[in-house]
């Protein structure tokens, strides 16, 4: 099932949501300017990798410091491939625009940034000795879908599936869209812990802290004179 739309109208121009694709596009043609060697150097300086904050040889061997918290935040920005950056950045753009809509430009950009370091702090608490720089916006745009989640319930999700090789258009409600792919980030997450080896290569928890956090914080940001002036529908807690 590919999402391509949904049937929020947004009333507001989504340049911060533009302005972060644009970013995570020039910061991944950068990586893609860089020697192997390079991009390893980068990876571990700027990637979130948990061990260099709690093995200090470890953090001596790379040459970085264990009190700079800055990757908490450029990580975010930071993408693996062109099908990491691309996936990551279709679902920014599918949710992004209505949530900065509701929000705000400027606390949209707060929020979002907030929603990759609870991402963030979420991956580093169930992998705490990993050695793997943990990369990639899909944690903060976790926090973005899960502000969707509860701000839109009603929205429908136009999806792609073939169906025995015949290409339909299906409308999914978000609240099951959204909430069929939270449960299958927890549960993947889950069995990382009980099998001991996070598979796939996946962040699960970064994906699980981010939606949780974008589901709690998001009431924060909210725009309610916006709100108020076009009587949007949100769910309350």
């Amino acid at each position: 099932m590919f999402p391509l739309k949904d049937t929020i109208p947004s009333y507001r121009r989504p340049y911060i949501t533009v302005t972060i694709i644009i970013i995570n596009v020039v910061v991944f043609l950068y990586e893609m300017s860089l020697s192997r060697a390079g991009l390893l150097k980068f990876l571990y300086t700027y990637g979130i990798v948990p061990a260099r904050y709690t093995n200090e040889y470890f953090a001596l061997r790379l040459g970085v410091s264990r009190f700079n918290f800055f990757p908490f935040i450029s990580a975010m920005f930071m993408h693996g491939g062109w099908l990491h950056l691309i996936s990551n950045m279709w679902a920014l753009w599918l949710f992004g625009d209505n949530v900065e809509d509701r929000m705000g430009h400027l606390r949209f950009a707060i929020f979002y940034i907030l929603s990759g370091i609870i991402a963030s702090l979420f991956h580093f608490i169930f992998n705490w000795d990993s050695r793997v720089p943990m990369i990639g916006a899909s944690g903060a745009i976790s926090g973005v879908m899960g502000a969707y989640f509860i701000m839109f319930p009603r929205s429908n999700i136009i999806t792609f599936f073939p169906i025995l090789f015949i290409p339909m258009l299906i409308p999914v409600p978000a609240f099951i869209y959204l909430g069929i792919w939270f449960l299958s980030q927890f549960f993947n997450g889950a069995f990382s812990i009980i099998a001991g080896v996070n598979f796939g290569g996946v962040a699960w928890w970064a994906h699980i802290g981010g939606f949780l956090g974008g589901m709690y914080t998001h009431r924060f940001f909210l725009d309610r004179r916006y709100l108020d002036r076009f009587r949007y529908y949100r769910m309350r807690w």
